[in-house]
């Protein structure tokens, strides 16, 4: 078991040591559609790379989220073909999303013999989140 303050500075060890091995300015960082954005997300047993929807206005919300799984069968194909769509997506918080996403498992933030396998996981899917998404934004945007 590690500490909270351990947990904290292997976390923010790995986000450090990601950056150097990976140096690069995510295009996707801001997808210039509100509520819509990227993240990536390792913990104890899981490293992730999502698409997140915020439900602030429903209306708009229900729109993307249709054009996003209109795409569905497109990103599957030619980009993710593990890539999961959840409509409902409940957070730690307990604020509800829908996500798009890509899940490894059996990794740890705690366990250093993991992180370059998670690494390169993350890099590689976010690369194809950003080629679907550079391909497809003018559909999920109007």
């Amino acid at each position: 078991m590690f500490s909270r303050e351990e947990s904290k500075k292997l976390r923010e060890e790995f986000w450090i040591s990601f950056g150097k091995s990976f140096p690069r300015k995510w295009i996707l960082y801001n997808t210039k559609i509100k509520n819509l954005s990227f993240k990536f997300y390792f913990d104890k047993k899981t490293a992730m790379v999502s698409l997140d929807l915020e439900h602030t206005d429903l209306e708009k919300q229900i729109d993307t989220w249709e054009k996003l799984t209109s795409l569905k069968t497109v990103l599957t194909s030619d980009f993710l073909p593990n890539a999961i769509f959840e409509d409902s997506y409940i957070l730690e918080n307990k604020k509800e999303i829908s996500r798009v996403y890509v899940i490894k498992e059996n990794v740890s933030i705690h366990n250093k013999n993991t992180w370059q396998e998670t690494m390169v996981f993350l890099k590689e899917n976010m690369l194809k989140f950003e080629a679907f998404f550079e391909d497809y934004s003018d559909i999920i945007r109007y």
